[in-house]
């Protein structure tokens, strides 16, 4: 059993923590202003008065958080995790962030003589509630290893992607990439189809037997046609992944034109009040162009 401390007991890191609790693992959490989730505290989960007291409690410690901003406060914020760690101690970012800020937290952590890796997750509430998140790492080897019995907790797919640390979050923005133009895609062809006067549920129903067939189209598909948008991965923190890739792209040189048009869309449902929605909502900015609802 190995103390763990979590910070971010959001709609992800909830049932996150919960799986390692489950696992037989001592939680340690930040006391906040509104009540902490009663399954973790009924579980024996000790709430600590700061991110400071958890990284002197625990012996690894492991944030998921919106942004790049919230890992740097936790990090480096008044008593943040950083001024509690002590040589040995491993942090563990699963937040999706930038990856050239997480080579800088790195250094400054490895500095304390402690490890850090950066391991994003794909798979939404859905995923972190079943434990069977794909999970992106980037870090060293032996700090993989130590990780892993903790990832094989809240996760199927795990992956080292590469031992520097970023290669991570560069392998999760690439994942929104993919993510972001998959949903594009279900999107405008429902809307085709639904415009044709063709029930859409029946073109998704025949395309999910086919080469067409995708997770976006089984799970968003099924959103989009039951305008079901509560969100489990919300339109705004996909802009904000969106905008990480874009900003690397100017800095690599190159042209990413289809992540563009899918930030646009994005962009159209903030303006509309969506940015709260799920990200399947995103057929909305092509519906209210096309003037017309799927149906």
């Amino acid at each position: 059993m190995s103390k763990i401390g979590f910070i971010g007991l959001g709609i992800m890191g909830s049932p996150m923590a919960a799986h390692l609790q489950a696992g037989g693992h001592e939680l340690f959490v930040v006391k906040h202003s509104s009540e902490l989730p009663k399954e973790l505290m009924d579980g024996g989960a000790i709430a600590c008065a700061s991110n400071k007291e958890v990284a002197e409690q625990a012996e690894i410690i492991i944030a998921i958080v919106p942004d790049t901003p919230q890992v740097d406060q936790v990090l480096f914020g008044e008593n943040g995790v950083a001024d509690g760690l002590s040589p040995g101690k491993l942090f563990i970012d699963m937040s999706s962030i930038s990856p050239i800020e997480t080579k800088n937290f790195a250094e400054q952590i490895n500095a304390l003589s402690c490890d850090y890796l950066d391991a994003p997750v794909s798979g939404g509430e859905v995923g972190a509630k079943a434990a069977s998140l794909t999970i992106m790492v980037g870090g060293p080897q032996v700090a993989f290893d130590r990780a892993s019995p903790l990832f094989n907790l809240m996760g199927k797919n795990i992956t080292l992607v590469g031992e520097e640390n970023g290669a991570g979050q560069t392998c999760k923005v690439a994942n929104q990439i993919i993510v972001a133009l998959n949903i594009e895609a279900v999107s405008e062809a429902l809307l085709f189809a639904s415009k044709a006067g063709v029930d859409p549920a029946r073109v998704r129903e025949a395309l999910m037997g086919g080469f067409a067939n995708s997770k976006i189209l089984e799970v968003h598909g099924e959103r989009m046609i039951k305008r079901t948008f509560d969100p489990g991965f919300r339109i705004g923190l996909h802009q904000k992944d969106l905008n990480i890739a874009l900003d690397g792209a100017r800095a690599l040189g190159i042209s990413l034109p289809n992540t563009a048009t899918a930030q646009e869309l994005f962009n159209t449902c903030q303006g509309h009040g969506l940015g709260d929605r799920d990200h399947s909502a995103m057929i909305r900015a092509l519906e209210i162009m096309a003037n017309h609802e799927i149906k």
